[in-house]
C-alpha cells in the first residue's frame, strides 16, 4: 500500500532521510522505530505531503503520492496526533465529525453527529461525552477521541503518531489495545511511529528500525527479539552501549 524508493531529505546541513527503502503492505500494521530526531515523522509527514522529499519516489498504492487530486488523495488516511491535536472550541462531537462537515467527505450534520457517536462508542465512550468539550476530558478520553476522528470517515490507511505519550501504563495498554482491534476489524493498512516498545508488541504485524537516516532492519514483530542486528538489539534493551551513540 505504501512504498519508499531511496528517499532522502535535508534540512540545510542535517541530512534526515538518507535513502529510505520500505514496503508497507495492504491491510497490515507497520511499525516504525528510532530514537528522537531520527526522522519518523519526517517519513510520515512525507507520505501525506507535507514535506517533500529532496529524492526518492514514495508511492501509495502503486501511484506516486505526489500527484494527482489532492482532496481525494487525503481522503484515504486518518491520523492519530501525538498530542492530540483536538480543537478547544469545538464539541467533541465535531472534532469527531470534522471531516465529515466540511469538503469532499461533507454529509449532512444530523448524519454526521450520528457517526461521531457510534465511533465514540466503538473507543469505549458513551454518548453523553459528545457534548462534552475537550477541556472537560482526561487525557485518556482526548486519546480516545482523537482515535475516533482518526476512524470516522473509514480510512484505509491510519497513521498514529506516538500513540501512548503521556499516557499511563494501564491507559497506554487500552489504547494499544482499541488500536490493535480497529485496525484489524477495519482491514486498514496501520503505519505507527513510536519509541514505545509495549506498542510496538501490541500494534505491530511488522516492525521497521530507522536509524541514522536508513532502514537498519525490517521484518515481522515475531523476529524482533531474535535479529542479530546490534543496533535493533541496543535500542529494544535500552542500552547505553552499543552502535547507537547516546547522547550525554
Amino acid at each position: 500500500m505504501i512504498t519508499f524508493e531511496n528517499v532522502h531529505k535535508s534540512f540545510g546541513p542535517k541530512h534526515v532521510l538518507r535513502g529510505v527503502n520500505l514496503e508497507i503492505p495492504k491491510g497490515e500494521s507497520m511499525v516504525i522505530i528510532g530514537g528522537s530526531g531520527t526522522g519518523k515523522s519526517v517519513a510520515l509527514k512525507c507520505v501525506l505531503g507535507l514535506i517533500t522529499p529532496d529524492s526518492g519516489t514514495i508511492r501509495v498504492d502503486g501511484k506516486d503520492a505526489t500527484l494527482g487530486d489532492r482532496d481525494a488523495f487525503l481522503a484515504r488516511f486518518g491520523m492519530l496526533f501525538q498530542g492530540g491535536a483536538l480543537f478547544d472550541s469545538l464539541p467533541v462531537w465535531q472534532n469527531v465529525a470534522f471531516r465529515l462537515l466540511r469538503g469532499s467527505l461533507k454529509r449532512p450534520r444530523d448524519e454526521a453527529r450520528e457517526i461521531a457517536i457510534e465511533k465514540l462508542r466503538r473507543v469505549g465512550l458513551t454518548p453523553d461525552v459528545a457534548d462534552l468539550f475537550p477541556s472537560e476530558l482526561s487525557g485518556g478520553m482526548q486519546k480516545r477521541v482523537g482515535l475516533a476522528r482518526a476512524i470516522a470517515a473509514e480510512p484505509e490507511i491510519i497513521f498514529f503518531d506516538e500513540p501512548t505519550t503521556g499516557l499511563d501504563p494501564i491507559m497506554s495498554g487500552v489504547i494499544n489495545d482499541l488500536i490493535r482491534e480497529i485496525v484489524v476489524e477495519m482491514g486498514a493498512t496501520a503505519m505507527t511511529i513510536t519509541h514505545d516498545m509495549t506498542s510496538v508488541r501490541a500494534i505491530a504485524d511488522k516492525v521497521a528500525m530507522l536509524h541514522d537516516g536508513i532502514i537498519q532492519w525490517t521484518g515481522p514483530v515475531a523476529q524482533m527479539d531474535t535479529s542479530g542486528d546490534p543496533y535493533l538489539t541496543q535500542f529494544i534493551s535500552g542500552s547505553a552501549e552499543g552502535p547507537i551513540e547516546a547522547v550525554r
